[in-house]
């Protein structure tokens, strides 16, 4: 910050310059309180005859003054920084639940668990829009925001079954992440597990008058034959959208 004079090496010329960039400094590595810092100011004269020419003594002359600020010592406040280390790894918890409905231990793991209600309210405004509604009547708004909510529950609830499934049986499911096709993963998300049946179509033949002939489902591949049945569907379901064949 402050080095000594040389060939492009910038000083620091006035004491609120230098203010700013001491306290820079210790904000950028959060040590603001933890250490003091002195500084001195440095100023080098030279004398110099006015004009051109060479000097005599009925000439004028004037001093040039160079003024830089120059760090001398840098400290640790030991006192502040013990007061700090004790406090290290301290949280405070606040909770209305009574001692007998939640311990101690309790309230911590509830609160470290915090992230998944979270998950839920961006699934709620990420994955199924909860917002914004074009409805105007409160009827109507209770309704949506019901009927989006069970679909997060269904996102939720596919997800822990099939994630309490592989953490049983310590199995990992693979294919579920395309950028990376030897990933196996045991805590597939829900939005993943959906993407999983994304190649999956119905094929519906008709005869002339509108009657249905023929059904062709897309063949399940291993990995979603996998999820159905740790999701305790099984593909009988799956199959029975198939209709081989119908009355001509």
């Amino acid at each position: 910050m402050t080095p000594p004079r040389g060939r492009g090496k910038r000083q620091i010329t006035d004491e609120v310059t230098l203010l700013e960039a001491i306290d820079k400094v210790l904000k950028d590595h959060r040590v603001s309180g933890l250490l003091s810092v002195a500084w001195e100011e440095q100023i080098e004269r030279k004398t110099q005859y006015v004009g051109r020419g060479r000097g005599s003594a009925s000439r004028g002359k004037r001093v040039i003054e160079h003024v830089r600020y120059h760090i001398t010592h840098i400290a640790r406040q030991g006192d502040t920084i013990a007061d700090l280390t004790q406090r290290f790894g301290w949280q405070a918890f606040v909770t209305n639940a009574s001692r007998k409905r939640l311990s101690l231990q309790a309230a911590v793991l509830c609160y470290r668990n915090e992230y998944r209600v979270e998950r839920l309210f961006n699934r709620l405004k990420s994955r199924v829009h909860s917002a914004p509604l074009f409805v105007k009547l409160n009827e109507q708004i209770e309704g949506l925001t019901y009927l989006l909510t069970l679909g997060v529950r269904v996102l939720t609830v596919m997800e822990f079954v099939l994630r309490r499934s592989l953490v049983q049986e310590q199995a990992s499911l693979p294919g579920l992440h395309p950028e990376n096709k030897q990933k196996r993963t045991d805590k597939p998300t829900a939005e993943r597990i959906l993407k999983a049946f994304a190649d999956v179509s119905l094929t519906i033949i008709k005869n002339a008058t509108g009657e249905e002939i023929l059904r062709r489902l897309t063949p399940l591949s291993g990995v979603q034959e996998d999820i159905l049945q740790r999701q305790g569907l099984g593909t009988s379901l799956y199959r029975q959208l198939e209709i081989q064949a119908m009355g001509n």
